[in-house]
C-alpha cells in the first residue's frame, strides 16, 4: 500500500509539473514582448562564393577561430576553406561519398574536422597546418558503433565528440580511445540534429524524427527534458547563444524557440506562405535573429522576440541543406567577428553573407 501510495504522488506531481511547462500561449515570447523596439529591417547580402564542390552540399561547419569552415559534398570529399578569402585550404577525400554532415575543431593542439554518413562510421581526420594544400588521405580514427547513417557529429573537445543516427540513437564518445563513453536511446525515431551547450560541456540537444527535441546531460543516459510541439521531423537543432534557450526547424514547415530553464516553448516561427520543411537552424551572435534554412532554396531571417521576417535571403538554385554563423574569436582577425553567414546547398556552392 505504501509503494503504491508513493507512485500515486510521483504521478500527480508529474501532471502538476506538466502543467506548469506548458506555455500560456503558442508564442509566449512574443506575449510578453510589447515593450521590445523591434529590430529594423536585415539587408544581408551574398559576399563570397565558394566554389569547388561538384555535388550536392550536404553539411558545413565553421572553426571556432572563425576563419575556417569545412564542408561536406556527395562528390566524395571535404574541403576546408579560409571563409574570407575564399581560398581551399585543404581536401580531403572519403572513402564513401554518401556523407551527410560535418564538423571542425579549432584546438591548441591542433585542428580536427569529423565526417559521416551512410556508412554508419565517423571518421576523423587531422589538419597538419604545414601541408597546406595537401590532401589529407588518411584518418586519424574511425568510431564504429551506430546500426544506421551518422545524421550529425558535434565536437565537445579535442578528446569528446557527441554523433546522432538513424538508428535513434546518440552517442558520447571517447575519441583517443575509440570507446563509446555513452549511448542515449530514449528518442523512438531517426535522430537528425545535436547541438552542444556552449558553455556547459556536459549539456546536449537533439532533434528526432519521433517530432521531439530532448536535452541531455552526458553523465546520465536518460534524458533531462523532452520538447514536443512540433508536428513533423525535426531537422536541426541549435543552441541559443546563451545555452538557456534552443531554436528547432522541422519539416512542419516552422521554426521553435524552447527555454532550456522554463523546459517549454517560447516561440514559433512561420508564414502560412511558407509550405516547406527547414533543414538548418542558428542564431546571430546577439540572439536577437534566428536564420533558418528552407526547402524552397531560401534563407530566411526571423526576429527572435517578435517573430517578424526580417528578410529572405534568394540566390541559391536548390535546396539549402546546412547554414551557420561564424563565431567570435579571441584572435586578430578584424574582418571576422561573428558577423558572417555562410549556406551550403544542393547547387554545389557556399554562399557567405554579411
Amino acid at each position: 500500500m505504501a509503494k503504491d501510495q508513493v507512485q500515486l504522488d510521483i504521478d500527480k506531481l508529474k501532471e502538476e509539473l506538466e502543467k506548469l511547462r506548458q506555455p500560456d500561449s503558442e508564442q509566449e515570447l512574443k506575449a510578453h514582448a510589447q515593450n521590445y523596439q523591434s529590430l529594423p529591417s536585415v539587408s544581408l547580402k551574398t559576399k563570397r562564393f565558394l566554389k569547388g564542390h561538384f555535388g550536392k552540399i550536404y553539411a558545413m561547419h565553421w572553426s571556432t577561430n572563425g576563419r575556417h569552415l569545412v564542408s561536406a559534398s556527395q562528390d566524395g570529399k571535404l574541403i576546408v576553406w579560409n571563409g574570407f578569402t575564399t581560398n581551399k585550404m585543404q581536401a580531403i577525400p572519403l572513402r564513401s561519398s554518401w556523407v551527410m554532415t560535418c564538423a571542425f575543431y579549432h584546438g591548441a593542439n591542433g585542428d580536427m574536422v569529423a565526417c559521416g554518413g551512410l556508412d554508419n562510421l565517423c571518421s576523423i581526420y587531422k589538419l597538419d597546418q604545414a601541408q597546406q594544400g595537401v590532401e589529407v588521405r588518411q584518418c586519424a580514427t574511425e568510431l564504429a558503433q551506430h546500426e544506421g547513417y551518422l545524421s550529425c557529429c558535434r565536437f565537445i573537445d579535442e578528446d569528446h565528440i557527441i554523433t546522432s543516427s538513424g538508428d535513434s540513437t546518440c552517442i558520447h564518445w571517447n575519441i583517443s580511445k575509440k570507446q563509446v563513453v555513452r549511448q542515449f536511446t530514449d528518442h523512438s525515431g531517426d535522430v537528425m540534429s545535436v547541438s552542444v551547450h556552449p558553455t556547459n560541456a556536459n549539456l546536449f540537444v537533439s532533434g528526432s524524427c519521433d517530432a521531439t527535441a530532448k536535452l541531455w546531460d552526458v553523465r546520465s543516459r536518460f534524458a533531462v527534458a523532452t520538447f514536443t510541439g512540433h508536428e513533423s521531423d525535426i531537422n536541426s537543432v541549435n543552441f541559443f547563444p546563451d545555452g538557456n534557450a534552443f531554436g528547432t526547424g522541422s519539416d512542419d514547415s516552422s521554426c521553435r524557440l524552447f527555454s532550456t530553464t522554463a523546459y517549454k516553448q517560447l516561440n514559433i516561427y512561420s508564414n502560412d506562405k511558407i509550405l516547406c520543411g527547414i533543414t538548418s537552424v542558428a542564431f546571430s551572435h546577439s540572439g536577437k535573429l534566428l536564420f533558418g534554412g528552407y526547402d524552397d532554396y531560401n534563407c530566411y531571417v526571423w526576429d527572435t522576440v517578435t517573430t517578424d521576417q526580417k528578410q529572405m535571403l534568394a540566390g541559391h538554385e536548390n535546396r539549402i541543406s546546412s547554414l551557420g554563423v561564424s563565431p567570435a574569436p579571441n584572435n586578430n582577425y578584424k574582418e571576422s567577428k561573428g558577423s558572417a553567414l555562410c549556406t551550403g546547398s544542393w547547387d554545389t556552392l557556399l554562399r557567405v553573407w554579411a
